[in-house]
């Protein structure tokens, strides 16, 4: 086995064997105070592949960043092959005032590649791209719903890509969407460069799931097991994600208090009432139905709405049986597994 390359970060040099802390400035604070993106890269002895994983590209997004901390106390990362990128936190001013935006109230996933010379948003996905994603083989991305909606654990991705599709099937969630690229973000940034991403998306902003961390911690070492940058493991012929064919947002049909009568993860049928929608005196009652036959793979948890709010994500697939199968299977697993 070939001798890693050393790799550097800013002006940081890390060499093959070693492990180190980097923060990547990133900005001033009006105190003049700098602020810096932290980021530890683990340079195996050994050649393999550059996984970048990264969290918090939206502040308020908190799963991804108790991930990474989990996942950099594996000891199996003493002996990786290749490099392995990890970034908590990209956002860090959206992370420190809890929020999803930037303080210029940017998108950082609509800024990418971003300018050295931009507003705060262009600077800061400049740097990223710059530092990080131009100098992986691999990317995963880590989200979770925004304030007030849940995601089951999903993976999204360019799913025409044929390398995002067998990692995307290799990360073991129940649910692979093939999600379309938007302009500015950094899957579409990832792609232009040649680095094939994957996208993680589950839970709700603000607040930890346990078995969404758990799920994402395994996910990603199925990935570098899969690409050679941890040893090989012995694999069983069962299949635990199925792609979605479609998705649809079911919106609120009028204003007022909403009952949900469907979970997460939970299988409907078309006509199906997901929720009751009621004025406060009880006067009138409007109801959500499923426009198919799916399951639920994101939802609103917020009990009001205004008429068109979207109240629940539902997925279609060839075989909704089998699909519901996976879900209750990853459940159950990843309930009772320890991290």
């Amino acid at each position: 086995m070939a001798k890693n390359k050393p790799i550097t970060i800013g002006e940081v040099v890390v060499n093959p064997g070693e492990r180190v802390n980097i923060n990547l400035p990133v900005a001033d604070l009006y105190t003049s105070t700098p602020l810096s993106m932290p980021i530890q890269v683990i340079c195996g002895r050994r050649d393999g592949p550059t996984l970048f994983v990264s969290a918090a590209v939206h502040g308020d997004e908190l799963n991804g960043v108790e991930i990474i901390r989990r996942l950099l106390k594996r000891k199996a990362l003493k002996s990786i092959r290749g490099t392995l990128i990890a970034v908590p936190i990209v956002n860090i001013q959206g992370f420190l005032n809890q929020s999803r935006y930037l303080p210029d109230r940017r998108d950082l996933n609509r800024s990418f590649p971003g300018s050295a010379k931009g507003s705060v948003a262009g600077r800061l996905a400049n740097k990223f791209i710059k530092h990080v994603v131009s100098k992986a083989d691999i990317g995963i991305d880590l989200h979770t719903g925004a304030i007030n909606r849940s995601n089951l654990p999903q993976i999204r991705g360019n799913l025409d890509d044929a390398r995002t599709l067998e990692l995307a099937g290799v990360f073991g969630v129940p649910v692979i969407l093939n999600a379309n690229i938007l302009e500015g973000s950094l899957r579409a940034c990832a792609a232009g460069l040649g680095v094939p991403m994957l996208v993680y998306e589950a839970g709700e902003a603000l607040r930890f799931d346990e078995v969404c961390i758990r799920a994402g911690i395994r996910g990603i070492l199925n990935v570098m097991h899969y690409v050679g940058m941890l040893p090989e493991i012995k694999r069983t012929a069962k299949n635990k994600s199925v792609l979605a064919r479609s998705t649809s947002w079911v919106r609120a049909p009028a204003s007022g208090i909403v009952t949900a009568r469907v979970d997460l993860g939970s299988r409907v049928s078309k006509g199906q009432c997901l929720a009751q929608i009621t004025d406060p005196l009880g006067d009138a009652e409007d109801m959500a139905l499923a426009p198919f036959d799916g399951i639920v793979i994101g939802r609103s948890n917020l009990p009001l709405a205004h008429e068109g709010d979207a109240l629940f994500n539902l997925a279609a697939f060839e075989r909704t049986g089998q699909a519901l199968g996976l879900v209750e299977d990853f459940a159950a697993e990843h309930d009772t597994q320890p991290t």
